[in-house]
């Protein structure tokens, strides 16, 4: 029997990679997006003809319940979210409707509807903050240092009370920093290789940036797609840490990305204190045992590989664009990246 998903957040980087996973296994995909004048589809531009989407907001609950009616899933992902660490800053109200309110309103829109969907929450590291030890783990105390942090830490603990309180299957990975070309170019990751790639192109050559000794947990959202669909499989609903349980820093994921096009880091990154967080977490590394140990998940790139992916990339986005004629203009950078 052909069984039925809907995403939340779709048309974002774990969205496009986790309907890509989906379909792959033969389900019916279908995409919650919300109702705008513009909707980038760009990341999932080469599965619109094998997927359907479908209206929803986090902010309304009614229109998250018509979806359920709508598609009848047998498994929501809930990966929407503001989910952009320094927007939070700027914008701390809207995160928490977003971010924790609004996992509450598609929880109980499942517990009305069909109590028997099986609901995946995407937790974060950032909930761990000012780390209470290293590394972390599933019960490791949070301590989150930005609003995007703290709304997070209120959509995994309200995930666990309707799981508890109403036996719904409701899980949350706790997924530490995971990347890919199709990464926004807001984050810091993905800043560094779009730079490269411009630099490289001769279309800049300055790359400012904020704590380089802030450290990160990365890998590849393809493989923590995986974990997500793993987690929905099991017998008893359980919450994960992913990880790959490596950690590196701002400025050693410079000198490689810089390293991969032929550059030195050393020559074009500036550090500037415009685009340092309020409050920094400056140490993050996963323990992901328990997802080894009972998911048999593990994680398949690593660390170098990953940069080189996406340093590759974007020097074909940005050559593509030169040959074209498309002279690609520097693009703003964000304050806090």
């Amino acid at each position: 029997m052909t069984r039925t998903a809907l995403i939340t957040g779709i048309t974002g980087q774990d969205g496009s990679y986790l309907a890509e996973l989906l379909l792959e296994k033969g389900y019916r995909v279908f995409g919650m997006t919300r109702r705008t004048s513009t909707v980038t589809m760009e990341r999932i531009a080469h599965l619109v003809d094998d997927l359907q989407i479908v209206q929803g907001d986090l902010l309304d609950q009614n229109s998250l319940a018509e979806a359920l009616r709508t598609v009848k899933p047998d498994e929501v992902y809930n990966l929407a979210a503001q989910s952009f660490v320094p927007t939070s800053w700027n914008q701390p109200v809207l995160t928490g409707e977003f971010t924790a309110l609004g996992v509450t309103r598609l929880l109980e829109a499942i517990r009305q509807v069909d109590p028997e969907i099986r609901i995946y929450q995407a937790s974060s590291s950032e909930m761990f903050g000012k780390v209470a030890e290293v590394p972390q783990h599933e019960l490791t105390r949070f301590h989150p240092r930005s609003p995007y942090g703290v709304a997070k830490v209120y959509g995994h603990w309200i995930t666990v009370n309707y799981r508890e309180s109403y036996g719904l299957y409701a899980v949350s990975g706790i997924l530490f920093n995971h990347e890919s070309p199709r990464r926004g170019l807001e984050f810091v990751t993905r800043k560094i290789t779009d730079g490269v790639a411009r630099i490289k192109l001769g279309l800049t050559d300055t790359l400012r940036l904020g704590n380089l000794d802030a450290k990160r947990d990365w890998g590849f959202a393809g493989d923590y797609v995986r974990a997500m669909y793993l987690m929905l499989q099991q017998e008893t609903p359980d919450d994960f840490v992913i990880a790959t349980g490596e950690t590196h820093s701002v400025e050693e994921f410079c000198q490689i990305a810089f390293t991969e096009a032929g550059l030195n880091y050393h020559d074009h990154v500036v550090s500037d204190a415009a685009f340092v967080r309020p409050a920094e977490v400056d140490l993050l590394i996963g323990d992901a045992s328990r997802a080894r140990k009972i998911l048999g998940w593990e994680p398949e790139v690593n660390f170098r590989q990953l940069v080189k992916m996406m340093v590759d990339a974007d020097l074909e986005r940005l050559e593509g664009d030169v040959d074209r004629g498309v002279a690609p203009h520097r693009r703003p950078t964000p304050v806090g990246t």
